[in-house]
């Protein structure tokens, strides 16, 4: 029997929390083939306000620790003062740099463009225009107040950047596409673009296709694409190209986020999988909510399980996992927002009946 990891489960809020309890039923040995334990905190919003963000912290250390977190959709509440986003403390509790959302074609839902591989995003988690120091300047709504915003990135974090582009881009048999716009920044988003052609020196069996972020936004849209693209960005440029590449394929309920922090030599060693999409309080309590995301954020924490054991029975069961979700979708087992009828309920069944059958 393969060793045992332990997955920390940050529990979460309203339809996230449904999403979660109900993927979570495909994580048996039974259909996976691999013992998995759990240990579960509590990040409903409730829970954060009544601990001072105290559970987040623990979540974050024992994540530290076991290597691996699954995290369900949570609450941020808006007021000034009040507990603010888990997202952000979970990435400073962990050393979070990368985030990895990968947008692929689902099996029944005509995508928006012709390309059918997927296309992978590599995000700067931190840094960029998040959390930049801002202000304005002059009398308000006069037509001489100027606002500013400062920014700044990090050497190790794009470093971090282009290497997993390449390391993901060398697994996957694809191109490394896209980069900054380091013609009009070549101090500040040129760093980024100095850490892509440094990575391709240490990848060189990886195809290597630098392009400014307005033409990659043009190539994705209008270009066929033979290859798996993997993009670095700027923490920015990958926020807005992950909603976008996530609804090129259909919506950003079909896709995972994982959340990477990596040692000094640019392994991984901490891995949070989340779905991307919100909370979505209308759909609460209906049983129609898209389970895909959370799913597929399962199948995603599997691989970097195998990665962290060096065990291939875990990657297996990725496969096993991801396969039995894409063809489900396929035979039309799809809730309301990829054109199917079937319930959140009734998609998890279907996962787990296919898991069954190929045992």
């Amino acid at each position: 029997m393969s060793t045992t990891p332990t997955i920390v489960v940050c529990d979460g809020d309203q339809t996230g929390q449904e999403l979660l309890e109900e993927s979570l039923r495909v994580m048996t040995p039974e259909l996976l083939g691999v013992e998995l334990a759990f240990t579960h905190f509590d990040l409903s919003l409730a829970n954060r306000q009544a601990t001072n963000n105290g559970v987040v912290r623990e979540a974050a250390t024992a994540m530290v620790e076991t290597g691996l977190g699954l995290k369900a959709a949570t609450v941020t509440p808006t007021e000034i003062g009040s507990v603010g986003s888990p997202n952000r403390l979970l990435r400073e509790g962990i050393g979070g740099s990368v985030i990895v959302r990968t947008g692929r074609r689902i099996p029944g839902v005509a995508p928006v463009v012709a390309s059918t591989k997927p296309i992978i995003v590599i995000r700067m988690a931190v840094g960029d225009a998040y959390g930049a120091a801002e202000g304005r300047e002059g009398a308000f709504g006069g037509v001489g107040e100027v606002a500013w915003r400062t920014e700044r990135i990090e050497r190790s974090i794009c470093r971090h950047v282009a290497e997993y582009a390449f390391q993901a881009a060398a697994q996957v048999g694809g191109m490394v596409y896209g980069g900054p716009k380091w013609t009009v920044s070549p101090t500040y988003e040129g760093m980024l673009k100095e850490e892509m052609d440094e990575a391709a020196t240490r990848h060189p069996g990886v195809a290597y296709r630098p392009v400014l972020i307005d033409a990659t936004y043009a190539g994705l849209l209008t270009d066929v694409h033979d290859q798996t693209l993997v993009i670095p960005s700027l923490n920015r440029d990958g926020d807005c190209l992950s909603d976008m590449v996530l609804a090129l394929f259909g919506s950003i309920a079909g896709a995972e986020s994982v959340l990477l922090s990596l040692d000094e030599n640019l392994h991984p060693t901490v891995a949070m999988a989340e779905a991307p999409h919100g909370t979505a309080p209308s759909l609460e309590g209906k049983n129609v909510a898209n389970p895909m995301a959370m799913l597929l954020a399962q199948a995603a924490l599997l691989d970097h399980a195998a990665i962290h054991l060096g065990d291939d029975a875990f990657r297996h069961a990725a496969e096993r996992l991801r396969a039995a979700t894409l063809e489900g979708a396929a035979a039309g087992i799809r809730t309301f927002d990829l054109g199917g009828d079937s319930t959140t309920s009734g998609v998890v069944d279907d996962v787990i009946g296919r898991l069954r059958e190929g045992r």
